[in-house]
């Protein structure tokens, strides 16, 4: 679950993690009074979900309140594009107001889980305020890297080692060490996925700050944090991905024109995968489960023609959990249910999959239904596209 720059930094905080003073305002009276709460020079920061904001204008510096309230006018209401949001951007209903920082540095610290290695990698950088992903495949000898086990979890030498590599010493190293213990603890205790704070900045009079804070909640932890799902904000989020989750669909919209329905994630992935191979591109993941009841079906069906760039429905099921001909049975009655305008082509495989087929046929519904392998159906999607 993502949540927004300001609440991120509140978490933080909590864990002593330096962060500049600020408040959120969701109006241009809230903006102006946090402006002259923080009497001076401030930022204004559109709070939206996505990175990229100052590149896209949502991040403006403010040498007075009159100045400030000004920007949070022009931000405030706007939709923000970026390199993260898509050409469609996303609309800006919050700005955080926040005390301006007189920069002498910036660097970039990161927490996330290595799946691979099994453990915690703690990453440092030089390179801080611009895209860590471009900083890594350019200069990757600039990226500091450190394992933690969890079992033992942050110990003095790993805080250390990344302080040196910063170059973090001499009054700054005490503070340093500190931040990057404090951010761990709050990474393990949040149930986090990932903590990133880009640009860590060593400030003219000799502070550390983290200036800007990203911070992730792994979904399936949240059930331990009731006061952090609080924290979502669902106007952030792809509706048609609130209405998936309101049926326990694993849903994710992209951007094609192939509305695909799977069970199974691998079995999702690799769908996506020759469809691109095909020649088109998937418009979803959706992954109805392993019971993919008649509800669940219906539910799918009207989630992906909901999108209208879905120009062709691609159904395929591996019945195993469940038999090919239970699946069969409910694409036929939720296809009753839920009006479909645009080609369906369906694969069944796996137990009682001719009988599935024959069900499919005698159903007189419009739908296409592949004979032979994987890449067999995709062929057949994109000449359904091509009608």
């Amino acid at each position: 679950m993502k949540i927004h720059e300001y609440q991120a930094k509140e978490l933080l905080r909590r864990f002593g993690v330096p962060v500049p003073a600020g408040r959120v305002a969701f109006t241009l009276e809230e903006a102006e009074a946090a402006a002259r709460e923080l009497a001076g020079r401030v930022v204004v920061k559109a709070q939206i979900h996505a990175g990229g904001r100052g590149k896209g204008g949502g991040v403006k510096l403010a040498a007075s309140v009159e100045e400030a309230v000004a920007h949070a006018r022009a931000i405030l209401g706007m939709t923000l594009v970026t390199h993260q949001t898509g050409p469609a951007g996303r609309l800006v209903k919050k700005v955080l107001v926040e005390e301006a920082s007189a920069i002498a540095r910036e660097l970039y610290l990161g927490v996330v889980v290595d799946r691979a290695a099994e453990c915690i990698v703690i990453m440092g950088s030089t390179e801080g305020g611009v895209e860590i992903e471009k900083a890594a495949a350019e200069t990757p000898e600039k990226i500091i890297k450190v394992a933690v086990d969890p079992a033992t979890g942050m110990q003095p030498f790993h805080a250390r080692r990344l302080a040196f590599g910063l170059g973090l010493t001499g009054d700054l190293f005490k503070p340093a060490t500190a931040l990057m213990s404090s951010l761990y603890r709050a990474f393990v205790e949040l149930d986090a996925s990932l903590v990133e704070i880009n640009p860590l900045i060593v400030t003219q009079d000799g502070r550390i700050l983290a200036l800007d804070a990203k911070l992730n909640l792994d979904d399936n932890a949240l059930f331990r944090h009731p006061e952090l799902a609080e924290l979502r904000d669902l106007d952030e989020e792809e509706p048609l991905e609130i209405e998936a989750g309101k049926h326990h669909l694993n849903y994710i919209k992209l951007d094609g024109e192939v509305g695909c329905m799977v069970n199974g994630a691998g079995l999702a992935m690799a769908t996506m995968d020759i469809i691109k191979l095909a020649g088109s591109s998937p418009a979803n993941f959706l992954d109805v489960g392993g019971g993919a009841s008649v509800e669940r079906v219906a539910a799918a069906f009207r989630i992906l023609t909901s999108d209208p760039n879905v120009k062709v429905v691609f159904i395929n099921i591996f019945g195993g959990i469940v038999r090919c001909d239970r699946v069969a049975g409910g694409v036929i009655e939720a296809c009753r249910q839920v009006h479909v305008s645009v080609p369906m082509v369906v694969r069944l495989e796996g137990t009682n999959r001719d009988q599935a087929k024959e069900m499919l046929k005698e159903s007189g519904l419009n739908l296409i239904v592949s004979e032979g392998d994987l890449s067999d159906a995709a062929q057949k999607v994109v000449a359904a596209l091509e009608r």
